[in-house]
C-alpha cells in the first residue's frame, strides 16, 4: 500500500525546510517563490514504540516499522487553478497523493519575504483551500455538463443519481466548501474518488510558528486550548488536525545525533519530538491503524485501513494468505507483553482464535493460519 502525504502552501512558508527534517534528505531550499518545481519524494517511518518492546521481548534481530511518504509540493498562489505560478502543473502533483499536509507562516522575520508581503495566517489557509476548492469547481463543472449530455439519450437511474451528486458537490464548491466537510454515504465517497477532488482529501494543517511561539503551545486540535489558554486565533478552518510546529528547530534537532536530540528535548520537558506528531497524525489522518507480528526474525508493522478484516489483513503479507485463510490467533500487544511471549499468553487463555469476519483492531498481534 503506496500511502502519500503532499506538503503544500505558500511559496516561503517552510515547506522544503520541514520535507527535509522529516527525510534528512537534502532538498533545493531557496528564499523565493518556485524554487520546488518537481516534488521530491522521501519515505519515512513511523513512529511506534510497541515494536520495540516485542521485539525486545521476541529477541528479534529485524523490526521493520510502518512507513509513509511525504512529497514536497512547489508553493501555490493566487490563481493557481487558472494556472497562475505554475499552478496548473504543482495542482496535478496533489491530486496524486493521499492526504494533504498544509504548512502555514505564523512567524515573523524581515530576512524571509511572503508572498504577500504580510504575515496572516488565516488569509494564507482561506487562500489555499480556495485555490484548491476552484480547481475542483472546474472538475465538477465538467462532470455535470457530461452528466446531462448523457442523459439526453433517455432516461438513465443510475446517471441521474449521479447528476443529483455532483450538481450538489457544484453548489457546495461553489460556496468555498471542502468536499471533506460534509457527510457522504460510502456508495457518493466511492463515485467522488473517481473525480479525484483535491478537497475531499484528508487535510493536516501545520502552524509553523517561532521557537519562543512553540513553547506556549499545549494543544494542537481544532477547537481545543493552545497558547495562553485560548483557541489558537487563526484557526478557522473545515475539519482538519492542526498541529503548531517551529520547523526551524525541528529541522535543527533533525541533523544532531539521536542522543543529543533526545537530551535537549528532555530539557524542555518534550517526550517526542514534533516531526513524530506530524508523522503520526498523518497517518492517523488517513484512517490508518497498525496490526503486529512478532518472532525471532522479525517484528513488524503492517497498515491497513481502519475496519480491515483478517483475510484481507493476512492478504498484506501474501495474497495467498488471503485466499487461503482460516483462522487468525490474535491478542492485544500489551497482554502479549504483560504474559512474557506467546507460549505464555497462550497458557493464560490470551490468544483469541478470529474468523473471517473479525475486524482487526490497532494493536493486535497476529498468526494466520492459512492453507498450503
Amino acid at each position: 500500500m503506496s500511502l502519500s502525504i503532499g506538503i503544500v502552501g505558500l511559496p516561503n512558508v517552510g515547506k522544503s525546510t520541514l520535507f527535509k527534517a522529516l527525510t534528512r534528505k537534502i532538498v533545493d531550499i531557496a528564499n523565493y517563490p518556485f524554487c520546488t518545481i518537481d516534488p521530491n519524494v522521501g519515505v519515512v517511518s513511523v513512529p511506534d514504540a510497541r515494536l520495540d518492546e516485542l521485539a525486545t521481548m521476541s529477541r528479534s534481530i529485524k523490526v521493520v516499522p510502518a512507513a509513509i511518504e511525504f512529497v514536497d509540493i512547489a508553493g501555490l498562489v493566487a490563481g493557481a487553478h487558472k494556472g497562475e505560478g505554475l499552478g496548473n502543473k504543482f495542482l496535478s502533483y496533489i491530486r496524486e497523493v493521499d492526504a494533504i499536509c498544509q504548512v502555514v507562516r505564523d512567524f515573523k522575520d524581515d530576512n524571509i519575504i511572503h508572498v504577500n508581503g504580510v504575515v496572516n495566517p488565516a488569509s494564507d489557509m482561506e487562500t489555499i483551500n480556495t485555490e484548491l476548492a476552484l480547481a475542483d469547481l472546474e472538475i465538477a463543472s465538467k462532470r455535470v455538463s457530461t452528466l446531462h449530455a448523457a442523459m439526453k439519450g433517455g432516461h438513465d437511474k443510475k446517471l441521474e443519481q449521479q447528476l443529483v451528486l455532483y450538481e450538489r458537490v457544484f453548489q457546495l464548491l461553489e460556496q468555498g466548501k471542502l468536499l471533506s466537510s460534509m457527510a457522504w454515504t460510502e456508495e457518493e465517497r466511492v463515485l467522488l474518488r473517481e473525480s479525484n477532488f483535491l478537497t475531499l482529501k484528508p487535510m493536516l494543517y501545520v502552524l509553523n510558528v517561532s521557537e519562543e511561539e512553540i513553547q506556549h503551545f499545549t494543544r494542537s486540535s481544532v477547537g481545543e486550548e493552545s497558547k495562553n489558554g485560548a483557541p489558537p486565533s487563526t484557526v478557522q478552518v473545515e475539519p482538519g488536525v492542526v498541529l503548531p510546529l517551529c520547523i526551524k528547530l525541528e529541522a535543527e534537532l533533525s541533523e544532531l545525533p539521536e542522543n543529543e536530540a533526545r537530551a535537549y528535548l528532555q530539557e524542555l520537558g518534550v517526550t517526542e519530538t514534533g516531526l513524530d506528531k506530524l508523522i503520526v497524525s498523518g497517518y492517523a489522518r488517513l484512517d490508518l491503524i497498525t496490526y503486529l507480528t512478532t518472532g525471532e526474525k522479525e517484528t513488524r508493522a503492517w497498515t491497513i485501513p481502519r475496519g480491515t478484516k483478517a483475510p484481507q489483513a493476512a492478504g498484506k503479507i501474501h495474497t495467498d494468505f488471503e485466499t487461503g485463510f482460516i483462522v487468525a490467533e490474535t491478542v492485544p500487544w500489551k497482554d502479549l507483553l504483560s504474559a512474557g511471549g506467546w507460549l505464555a499468553a497462550r497458557e493464560k487463555g490470551l490468544i483469541r482464535s478470529e474468523g473471517k469476519e473479525y475486524v482487526v483492531q490497532d494493536g493486535d498481534v497476529m498468526i494466520f493460519r492459512v492453507s498450503k
